[in-house]
């Protein structure tokens, strides 16, 4: 029923396109009709005839070809408009643009809902003029435009038309929107008069493919009298863009042997182990997706080695997937003339036929190993020979791999199975030649053993593949002969440490030294001297290796550090030539009190009007350790005349505070004090403190004048004492 109706209304329509052009039988060139209606049916059946159109460029329609807006429907070269796949929504409209080499139209498919069916056929028949065009209940008729990209000159171009169906006296149609008035601007505009729209230069799809614009009806003074009606105007796409890989680079892995059909790895996946995707060659196209014209096919172009096969690989022409074609046996990177293939892709639009655009790619396809090659020594026996005491490496052993040198198939790892009990050796591969560097750790003793055999075995990092064993090649012996060298005697224990108290007599026996030589089978002998002694305090007996002082030792010495002096001594065998063992001597100084305390500060300052006559705070130091420090005692010397004019006090057991008893004339003072330590014997520092008497004026101290100095009378009794036994010397 549903088709029938179809056919009514195009039947009717047929006759109305007769009855407006009765008048005129001049060819126009373009659709007969441009405007159907038809009714939504439940589904557009595949291979359905859904109407027939018909298209004339007057010039016998050489090279027409049809373009439906929706991809599911077809025109076929009789007009005939079919369904290509059932299609249960098709939308409200279907837009048909037809070319040829003298004319292009546009025809405008209306699907109506049946509700809408009976409005619609009156539609049909509200001919305005004799353009032949359906009206509609609105006052502007604004049907979408559909506009092929790329179009030549010359510009402008019709495009289509936009009605009213109600005239008005002065009435005019204004355009606006993006492609008008808004960037990119003036691209379309109207016939404020007709409503002829037209295009002003040719437009690209892929920049913009839809344009909303907006139709008005104003009047002689610009008021809108009808509108805003909105005019889509949609850009049909051409052939014009080739496709373009952007992904690239494009590397992928394939493992050696693989079965046919094994895909090649991207690097991404074979970095995870993931061997389950196939590399895949993507290309874009910027034509409509919707469209042949972006419906691509891949297909192999080179192979570059073309050896052992020109047929490597094959790649799936719709998805891009890349798979290996040959038997495994042919897929042996040993055997191939380089493990990297290149392969040139091509995709090709308009699903591959040759009016199709091509771009292409290259594919780096790279054959990776696996271990199917086992290390193998160059040679069973390697020797050595090393010199006892002697550390380092002594002999590279050699393998051979055909694996990639790249890999873990190829890396040789080493280990030694047999004969290193004492795990004197050690053996590591060099990363650059792949040798094993085999090297003793240990330095061995010609006395002990002369002769060593190591049995080593080669593996890879990678295990072998299931089917490959390590064999006999894979393991080989090393005679290593150690050579006899004289070595230097040693001294036990070394260092040697011993404590003694400082200041003991000169000659005093600090120790015996006791050094052996490891050449026992030589028999030689062994004289001592000394090395280094910084203070020079020692000697050692060249024959016995008594060691005993030519100094008194001094722990206050800047040769002692932390109470230990050290010295080095020397062990000379008589080989020819001799060795030298050199032995270490700590000596701990023990402290005895042999330094008098010192007294700080020697000078002080004080003003004659001083209101505080706390003058000073001494304090005291020992070069000794405890208990020969403090607590220091501080005190005076007697004060001669009828008045005392200082004082000392004890502050804590290392300072005391000089304080003056009364205020004293601007003079220079000396101040005789004593300090003696806690030692046992103590010991005591008679010493004097200056103390300078200064005036002070306006914060400012002078003790400009105070060169006079004013002695103790005490000190002055003295130097009388020792003049008047002087005049006795002298007259004896």
């Amino acid at each position: 029923m549903q088709h029938k109706t179809q056919l009514t209304l195009s039947f009717l329509l047929s006759q109305v396109l007769l009855l407006a052009c009765a008048e005129d039988l001049e060819c126009i060139p373009g659709f007969q009709q441009k405007v159907f209606y038809i009714e939504q049916p439940f589904e557009f059946t595949e291979d359905q005839r859904v109407l027939n159109l018909v298209f004339d460029d007057c010039e016998g329609n050489n090279k027409l070809n049809f373009e439906v807006s929706n991809p599911d429907f077809k025109v076929e070269r009789d007009g005939s408009l079919v369904a290509l796949k059932n299609v249960s929504e098709a939308g409200r409209a279907l837009f048909v643009h037809a070319r040829s080499e003298h004319a292009e139209d546009m025809a405008e498919i209306l699907i109506v809902g049946a509700n809408e069916k009976r409005g619609a056929l009156k539609e049909i028949f509200k001919i305005e003029g004799n353009l032949g065009i359906p009206r509609q209940k609105r006052a502007i008729l604004a049907t979408p435009i559909l506009i092929p990209e790329n179009q030549r000159p010359p510009f402008p171009r019709s495009v289509g038309k936009v009605i009213r169906s109600e005239g008005t006296e002065g009435a005019k149609f204004r355009l606006s929107g993006k492609g008008v008035d808004q960037d990119p601007k003036g691209i379309f505009r109207i016939n404020e008069i007709s409503g002829d729209v037209s295009v002003t230069r040719a437009l690209d799809r892929e920049a913009i493919a839809n344009y909303e614009l907006e139709v008005e009806v104003t009047d002689l003074s610009g008021k809108v009298i009808d509108g805003p009606v909105r005019l889509d105007i949609s850009v049909i796409d051409q052939n014009d863009n080739k496709p373009m890989f952007k992904e690239g680079p494009y590397i992928g892995h394939v493992m050696e042997g693989s079965p046919t059909g094994c895909p090649a790895v991207p690097v991404w996946l074979n970095q995870h182990l993931l061997r389950t995707t196939v590399m895949r060659m993507t290309a874009f196209d910027a034509d409509d997706s919707s469209t042949d014209n972006a419906l691509l096919r891949y297909n192999i172009i080179k192979q570059t080695p073309i050896k052992p096969s020109p047929n490597m690989f094959y790649i799936d022409p719709e998805k891009g997937d890349i798979v290996t074609v040959v038997s495994p046996s042919m897929l042996d990177r040993e055997t191939m003339e380089t493990p990297k293939y290149e392969l040139v892709i091509g995709a090709k639009d308009m699903g591959g036929f040759d009016v199709g655009l091509t771009g292409t790619a290259t594919a780096t396809i790279l054959i990776d190993d696996k271990n199917d090659h086992p290390p193998e020594f160059t040679k069973k026996e390697f020797q050595a020979t090393v010199k006892e005491g002697v550390t380092g490496v002594i002999v590279n052993l050699t393998v051979g791999d055909r694996d990639d040198p790249a890999t873990g198939a190829w890396r040789a790892v080493y280990t030694i199975i047999n004969g290193n009990p004492g795990q004197s050796f050690e053996i590591h591969t060099n990363p650059e030649t792949n040798e094993g560097m085999l090297s003793v750790v240990k330095p061995l003793d010609y006395e002990i053993s002369a002769f060593h055999t190591l049995l080593i075995k080669v593996e890879n990092e990678d295990p072998l593949v299931p089917d490959i064993a390590y064999g006999p090649s894979s393991t080989a012996t090393v005679q290593i002969t150690v050579k006899d060298v004289n070595e230097g005697p040693v001294f036990h224990p070394n260092p040697m440490t011993v404590t003694k108290q400082e200041n003991i007599p000169i000659g005093s026996v600090v120790l015996t030294v006791n050094a052996t030589d490891p050449d026992t089978l030589q028999h030689q002998t062994i004289r001592y001297s000394v090395y280094k002694d910084p203070a020079g305090w020692l000697e050692i007996n060249p024959t016995n290796g008594t060691i005993g002082t030519t100094a008194i030792l001094d722990r206050e010495s800047p040769y002692v550090q932390d109470n230990i002096y050290t010295a080095l001594f020397l062990a000379i065998d008589s080989g020819n030539p001799p060795a030298t063992g050199t032995g270490t001597l700590h000596i701990t100084l023990e402290d005895v009190n042999d330094n008098v305390p010192s007294l700080y500060p020697t000078l002080a300052k004080v003003c004659d009007d001083a209101k505080d006559l706390r003058v000073v705070v001494l304090g005291a130091s020992d070069k000794d350790l405890h208990p020969n420090t403090d607590p220091f005692k501080f005190e005076l010397s007697k004060q001669s005349g009828p008045e005392k004019l200082w004082k000392i006090t004890k502050i804590n057991n290392t300072h005391a505070q000089v304080i003056l008893l009364q205020n004293l004339k601007k003079a220079n003072y000396n101040i005789p004090i004593s300090v003696t330590d806690s030692g046992k014997p103590p010991l005591t520092n008679n010493t004097e403190l200056k103390l300078q008497v200064c005036s002070c004026k306006k914060s400012r101290m002078d003790c400009s004048a105070t060169d006079a100095l004013h002695i103790s009378m005490t000190l002055i009794l003295l130097s009388l004492f020792s003049l008047f036994f002087v005049q006795l010397n002298l007259s004896d």
